[in-house]
């Protein structure tokens, strides 16, 4: 073999890495049902399965990473499920803050707070204090979220500002709300996986998706690893990004 021909075979493109994933956690209840175990249990397995993703984003190189942890409808499920979740949550802090900070990871919470309890509220701020200078991996969790509900609240800033006379209503377009959403300073979702096989958004960072990749995995998410992840990337590297405009690759 010829050196070019060599050089040409050991060659081989950088794996295409999205800045930001975003990922819908769905099928707990349903891979507990399937097993014939409690929800509870599929709730805990969840918590397992978001380790593993969490500490594989941070190995492959990607920025961004936001769960959708518990949504503003979830409120209409049975109290005691609704207790098992907070219970996990707060267990998961407790147990996997100090790791996290050590792998540089920070941790930004978006959602509302008003129904929570205040030790809740206390340990999330904790998490967000600790962990805010770490430079690596940001964990966005979104927790009592509702997309609807975000967009509202911001198109209710801006009204006030309007009412108060503080604003001109000309000067409001897409980047004036878009600032006055969550966390405004996070980029856009490159890719939005969901778990389980749903293909919806299900009231989730729908502003923010208006040109995200989505992959739909029929896998449940306690079953969700590291090479699922990466098969996700896959497809999403695979995609045309065209943003309105001409083709372009996602590693372009």
């Amino acid at each position: 073999m010829s050196k070019a021909a060599a050089t040409a075979t050991d060659r081989s493109d950088p794996p295409v890495v999205p800045a930001h994933v975003a990922i819908i956690m769905d099928g707990n209840g349903r891979w507990a049902a399937a097993r014939g175990l409690p929800r509870a249990e599929g709730h805990r397995r969840g918590v397992e399965a978001l380790r593993r993703v969490v500490r594989a984003a941070n190995e492959i190189g990607i920025r961004y990473l936001t769960i959708f942890s518990f949504s503003s409808e979830n409120w209409t499920r049975p109290a005691t499920e609704i207790v098992d979740l907070f219970g996990l949550l707060r267990r998961f802090i407790r147990n996997d803050l100090a790791s996290l900070h050590r792998d540089g990871v920070c941790v930004r919470v978006i959602g509302e707070r008003d129904r929570l309890d205040r030790d809740l509220c206390a340990m999330l701020d904790e998490a967000q204090e600790l962990t805010r200078n770490n430079t690596k991996l940001n964990l966005v969790v979104a927790f009592n979220y509702g997309s609807r509900q975000e967009i509202a609240k911001a198109a209710q800033r801006l009204a006030q500002e309007v009412a108060e006379g503080t604003r001109d209503p000309a000067t409001i377009d897409i980047d004036t709300l878009g600032r006055y959403l969550e966390a405004p300073d996070i980029p856009d979702p490159d890719l939005i996986i969901r778990t389980s096989g749903e293909q919806r958004l299900s009231n989730f960072l729908m502003w923010q998706a208006a040109y995200s990749e989505l992959v739909f995995v029929p896998i449940h998410w306690p079953d969700f690893d590291k090479a699922a992840l990466e098969e996700a990337i896959a497809e999403y590297a695979r995609r045309e990004r065209r943003f309105g405009g001409l083709a372009a690759k996602t590693g372009s």
